[in-house]
């Protein structure tokens, strides 16, 4: 596996340098309601798919440009974000990255997120822990919501009485501080990082969080869907806390919210 890391790393980093070199100089589609892309996902998939096919040529490729999600369980599939948080990177806030994670018959094996304005390089592999720039990540001690910085990640288009908006207001309420970054990849690195303390979204998709999940659960974090039911990347709505006890205060109040 650490060659499957290596490539990893070698395809995120590629995918980064590709951002940042359109950065300014290109065009805006849109592909949904308040969801861009930019030739700038489209060349940096390209060049994240070159050197994973490249290595691994027998291997599957599920990009968020191109998605095939039926090939998500296949024995051996790539998940490439190559850019979450294209609104930001549109506006040219600096807060996006990009994800690709390996992936045998839908379990993350190898992980990357690389945020290619800060540098940060997160990454891990399975059972051998998760790290940023060399530096191994420990989820924080957080165990009560009232301390608890928590990140959120709502659908591009977000309607009035979605039960995410009643989540949310019940977080804001309860919790230290809510935060909405615009990149689901980032808010997953910072909470193996113990920079946030828990995320939920319950509109993501297999690219925005395969690499990110890895991450928390080897930097020592619970995840689980809303249900409290193992994580499935074929249903990639993950709630994600720092520790056991946090988690099923989270848990608790989103269902809560989701209820009232």
């Amino acid at each position: 596996m650490a060659d499957y890391l290596a490539v990893c790393e070698e395809a995120a980093r590629a995918g980064g340098e590709v951002l940042l070199s359109w950065v300014g100089r290109f065009s805006v589609r849109e592909k949904g309601p308040a969801d861009l892309v930019t030739q700038a996902d489209l060349a940096a998939q390209e060049a994240i798919k070159n050197v994973v096919l490249g290595h691994f040529p027998e291997h599957q490729f599920v990009g968020e440009e191109d998605a095939g999600t039926g090939l998500l369980k296949a024995e051996k599939c790539w998940i490439v974000d190559p850019l979450d948080g294209t609104t930001n990177y549109v506006h040219q806030v600096p807060h996006y990255a990009v994800s690709v994670a390996l992936a045998e018959h839908g379990r993350p094996l190898v992980g990357v997120i690389f945020d290619p304005v800060s540098r940060e390089c997160f990454s891990a592999q399975r059972g051998q822990g998760a790290f940023l720039n060399g530096t191994r990540l420990r989820t924080s001690i957080a165990t009560d919501l009232m301390q608890a910085l928590v990140a959120a990640s709502f659908s591009a288009s977000v309607h009035p009485d979605s039960v995410e908006i009643d989540q949310f207001k019940a977080a804001l309420l309860r919790c230290q501080a809510v935060r909405r970054t615009g990149s689901a990849a980032l808010n997953l690195c910072y909470v193996a990082a113990g920079r946030f303390d828990a995320f939920w979204a319950l509109s993501t998709k297999a690219w925005d969080v395969a690499a990110g999940v890895l991450l928390v659960e080897e930097a020592g974090g619970v995840v689980t869907n809303l249900a409290g039911e193992a994580f499935d990347i074929g249903l990639p709505h993950p709630v994600v806390s720092a520790t056991p006890e946090l988690h099923k205060q989270f848990l608790e109040l989103l269902n809560q919210a989701g209820r009232s």
